[in-house]
């Protein structure tokens, strides 16, 4: 490699050009790994829908309601990871992103650890508590007693993405669920009907894609780009810190929609397993048909902590202005095709009686609060890569409360399982609007705080920022 291509691979690539192309390019790369992997789940309950059964379907949506929660720790352990590598990116230090790299995918390991060894003797409690019972109980359960031991796996393959979207590798990104997906893909129905498997078949291949999400990963974060430097105790205790204070609210931001879905489901299976069958293919085709935006949110996250580290503040507007008119294209042109197909997609899956009812419904009007969500992800892009990791934890544990609880409890109570849906598809509107309106005034706030101490007056927000170390030398 010359010392100029050398130069230019180091150069923080974000910091010029189009924010929309920006945007569009590392969101499309990204979407493309995550909705091949969502689109594995679709595919794995179909394949379970096609042995007739509905308790197999129902106890895939327990299995998967639960899953979801170790998969948005990891999401907000990934946002950390991207973050403090971006950051340190902009600011030209490629030494200080490989060590930060390099102890976070610890951390990550070791926290992971941790979840699993909680969860997995209290699997048939948690699942209880979701309202799993009899048959359907005991399936899901033997499901994720295959599957959980393997979530340190998947959180450091995804961890090892979070490093690549930071360094605006959006392809290798992309790799890193693609192949995951792939494999599922061909593996589901080797292991669900060649081996005759069945339940136990899709929890074998979901854990051997795991792994090769951990070697695509690794592999471009380690061998590639060379940001993962193993730390020493002093370098590990000292990014410990900032890590955690960006990744713990993250975390606490991901798990508010678990714990609101989690409601939800609860309360639809006061309908019986036709309804809960019905929500969990809604939850499969939730993140196929809008992946994209799930993907938008980790996508505009690099974009906005490079400009952030090289002070562009401009540049930060302009892509939260581009990342929020893609949501809103992008959201109406998916509605309207989910709109066309609604009765398709219920026949795919065989649905019938109240579990076609209520995916007919999403998708001809519970679709569209994604207008909303979108706006939701993009501010906590925003929240988690400038400082203000804790607003995100905010407003989305209010969506998941105070936007959830009460309007599906409204729902269920005068509404059946129809109302349960409108109720959590209506609570997002004013936490969607209401974040995006902070969110401008933060980026505001930040801007002017450091125009005031170039004028000799204030100190900068980093002083203050969680990528500050207690003394406050800047550690990330």
């Amino acid at each position: 490699m010359t010392e100029d291509s050398k130069a230019e691979s180091q150069k923080a690539k974000f910091t010029t050009g189009s924010t929309m192309r920006h945007v569009i390019t590392m969101t499309t790369t990204g979407s493309i790994g995550l909705v091949a992997i969502f689109l594995v789940d679709a595919l794995n309950l179909f394949y379970i829908s096609l042995l007739g059964q509905e308790a197999l379907a129902a106890a895939i949506g327990y299995a998967g309601t639960l899953m979801f929660f170790t998969t948005s720790i990891a999401i907000g352990m990934t946002i950390a990871v991207g973050a403090l590598v971006s950051k340190a990116l902009g600011k030209g230090d490629r030494v200080l992103a490989a060590e930060n790299g390099g102890a976070a995918l610890l951390l990550i390991a070791l926290a992971m650890g941790l979840v699993t060894a909680f969860m997995w003797p209290n699997i048939g409690f948690l699942l209880g508590l979701l309202g799993a019972k009899g048959q359907t109980l005991e399936i899901a359960t033997g499901f994720l007693q295959i599957v959980l031991p393997s979530i340190p796996i998947m959180a450091i393959g995804m961890g090892a993405s979070g490093i690549l979207r930071g360094v605006g590798d959006a392809k290798r990104a992309m790799y890193v669920t693609l192949f995951g997906g792939a494999a599922s893909a061909v593996l589901d129905p080797l292991f669900i009907f060649g081996f005759d498997l069945e339940v136990t078949g899709a929890a074998i291949s979901t854990v051997i894609s795991r792994f090769l999400i951990m070697a695509v990963g690794l592999h471009g974060a380690i061998y590639v780009h060379h940001l993962v430097k193993v730390p020493s105790r002093r370098t590990f205790s000292g990014i410990a810190r900032p890590f955690a204070i960006i990744a713990v609210p993250a975390v606490m931001t991901q798990l508010a929609t678990p714990v609101g879905n989690a409601y939800v489901t609860a309360e639809i299976s006061n309908f019986g397993d036709d309804a809960v069958a019905g929500w969990a293919v809604i939850g499969r085709l939730i993140p196929v048909a809008f992946g994209v935006i799930f993907a938008l949110s980790g996508a505009v996250g690099p974009i906005l902590g490079q400009n952030y580290g090289a002070k562009l503040y401009h540049r930060i507007y302009e892509a939260m202005r581009d990342a929020l008119i893609f949501t809103l294209i992008y959201v109406l042109a998916t509605c309207l095709l989910l709109a066309l197909l609604a009765g398709t997609i219920a026949d795919i899956f065989g649905a019938q009686g109240e579990a076609r009812d209520l995916i007919l419904f999403f998708c001809r009007f519970a679709a569209l609060s994604f207008l909303f969500n979108g706006a939701l992800f993009v501010a906590n892009a925003a929240f988690n890569n400038l400082g203000y990791a804790l607003y995100s934890t905010v407003f989305n544990w209010g969506r998941s409360t105070l936007g959830v609880i009460p309007f599906v409890w409204v729902g269920a109570q005068y509404f059946g399982a129809q109302g349960v849906i409108a109720g959590w598809a209506l609570g997002v509107v004013v936490f969607g609007v209401a974040s995006v309106i902070v969110c401008f005034r933060v980026i505001r706030k930040i801007e002017h705080a450091d125009d005031d101490f170039t004028d000799g007056n204030v100190p900068p927000p980093s002083a203050h920022s969680p990528f500050t170390s207690a003394k406050g030398a800047n550690i990330s």
